[in-house]
Order: structure tokens, then sequence, then C-alpha cells
């Protein structure tokens, strides 16, 4: 009889062991979860901020890259120009420019005449020797800084686009007139003006025509950040060339731009006398991550690219 309840007893406390280590308790089961949110969650923040940092990276590495690219455009263009409006010509000429009824939106910054290569331009010869010989003809270019709250295609930032226009090619004054753009006019160098600058800055469109050239965009991302949101933003009031800053920040009239436009990160500064223009453009890489653009800070300045360059025209004008 005390074998069979030794039997028993051995069987009951082994059947309580094995019952005991199936399974956790539900204190077990707590600690451990609370365990393992203290090891997890600084390791999700952790990739969570290298994902963000990477992306940051990743949208500032192709912003300076962009930029790059439109300054580096924008100097080839510029290398052709015979001259450049400084802000005395901009007040001169803006209302003959398109967009002059919108100028909360829209500012002409860089503004110039240059030479432009047209192949092929003229029938030359006759018969056995008939052919094509290139031609130069003069062109009005103009950049634009643009803030106009963006579009399904542009960013609720700022860019910058380019408008141009030329005069027509051809032997005869008919072909002529119907190979150049609308609206184009040609400068006048032989009226009695006064000077140089004072008979560029009378030049007159063709008004009745209106133009049917775009201002196609240039670059996209650039900062939107108002003077007003941060100081600091403001341009240098004298330019190192001698010439003048355009869009100006004080005063009235043309060369002046709107509050909205106020943001340093597009202007040049221009010396017409000597056609040198030096340029400034600063981009907003944040802008590329969010819908609403984050504004400039000194903080995080390094994700507001900025880049700069001096180029003078080189073409000239004669007038006596």
């Amino acid at each position: 009889m005390s074998q069979i309840k030794w039997f028993l007893t051995n069987q009951i406390k082994c059947h309580t062991s094995v019952q005991r280590a199936s399974g956790f308790t539900l204190i077990e089961l707590l600690v451990g979860i609370i365990l393992a949110t203290l090891v997890i969650t600084p390791l999700l923040g952790f990739m969570i901020n290298i994902m963000d940092t990477d992306r940051k990276e990743q949208a500032k590495s192709n912003s300076e890259q962009e930029i790059k690219a439109a300054l580096d455009y924008m100097s080839r263009d510029l290398e052709q120009a015979v001259y450049i409006y400084d802000a005395d010509g901009i007040a001169a000429i803006r209302d003959k420019l398109p967009k002059s009824d919108q100028k909360t939106n829209y500012f002409p910054v860089l503004v110039f005449w240059k030479r432009q290569f047209i192949s092929q331009a003229l029938n030359v010869g006759t018969g056995t020797t008939a052919g094509f010989d290139d031609s130069f003809v003069y062109s009005l270019v103009a950049y634009y800084f643009i803030k106009d709250g963006g579009s399904s295609l542009w960013s609720k930032s700022s860019r910058i686009g380019r408008f141009q226009i030329s005069n027509g090619y051809g032997t005869t004054s008919t072909a002529i007139d119907s190979t150049r753009d609308k609206g184009f006019k040609l400068f006048n160098l032989v009226d009695n003006y006064g000077t140089l600058k004072d008979k560029m800055n009378n030049w007159q469109n063709a008004s009745a025509e209106g133009y049917t050239q775009q201002i196609l965009p240039l670059v996209d991302y650039i900062d939107q950040t108002t003077t007003t949101d941060n100081t600091t933003l403001q341009p240098p009031v004298n330019c190192s060339n001698g010439g003048q800053q355009v869009p100006q920040y004080s005063g009235s009239g043309n060369s002046v731009a709107d509050d909205n436009l106020k943001t340093g990160s597009f202007y040049v500064c221009v010396n017409s006398a000597n056609t040198v223009v030096d340029i400034v453009l600063r981009g907003n890489s944040l802008a590329r991550n969010f819908d609403t653009p984050p504004k400039y800070n000194d903080q995080a300045q390094s994700y507001f690219p900025k880049v700069s360059t001096r180029v003078k025209g080189r073409g000239f004008l004669f007038t006596k």
C-alpha cells in the first residue's frame, strides 16, 4: 500500500512540474512586454530618424545640383549679352514685359539683350550653288522670379522662369517679319535719346500684337521665405560691382518688388555700363518633402543651398 501511495505521489509531482513549465504567468508576460517596449521603441525612433535624415539629405543634394545647373545655364546665356538692364531699366520697361499686370507674383529680375545664333537661317546662292548660311539675330531675354502659390506641377515655394522673344531672319523684310516672335520690336540706337542707357530704357515692344511666347520654368524649389519672416535674408545695400540691385527692396515704382517677392532668394547686381552682373540664388530643399514649404531659419541653413556668380557679357552695342 505504501508503494502505491509513493508512486501516485511522484506522478502528481511530475504532472505539476510539467504543467508549470509549459507556459508563462501573467506577470512574466507583462514584464516581457515592458522590456520589449523599452528596447524596441528607441530602436524604432532611431530608424525613423535615420530615414528622415536620409530623405532630407537626398532632397538637399538634388536642390544643390538643380540650382547650380540653373546658375550655369543663366551664366552661359549671359555671356552672349550685349546689354543688361539695371534697376533704372527695369523701372522703365517692366510694363512692356509679360505679367506686368501680376506684380504680386511675378518680377523680371534679370533682363538683357543678346545675340542669338540661328543655324542655316539664310538661303544663299542659286541653282547648283544654292545653300544655306547661318545668321545672328537680337533676342530679349527675361528671367522671372515667380511666387504664385504653386500648382499640380510646381511646388508652393517659388521658382524661376525664362522668357525670350527674338527678331526674325531672312534676306527680305517680309521674311524677317514673318519669322520674328510676336510682340518683338528691335531697340532704336539712332534716335536722339541721349546715352546708350537712355536709348535702351526707351525700348518699345510691338504692343498691338501681344506676346505668344510663354514664360518657361527653369528651376523649382527656390526659397519663398520673405525678409519680413526673417530679416537676415535682406540682400546687401551696396553692390560690389558698382551696379544696381534688382529687384530693389525699398522705395516705390516698377523696380521695387512686392512684399510677397522680397525673399533674397533670387536677386542680381547689374552694372549696365560694363555689361557685368552678379547673380545670387537660394533654394529650399525642405520644400520637396512638405506640402507646405518650411521657412528659412539659421539652424537649418544647410538645407537652403545658396550659390552665386559674376558674369560679363561678351557683346557690345555701338552708339554715338
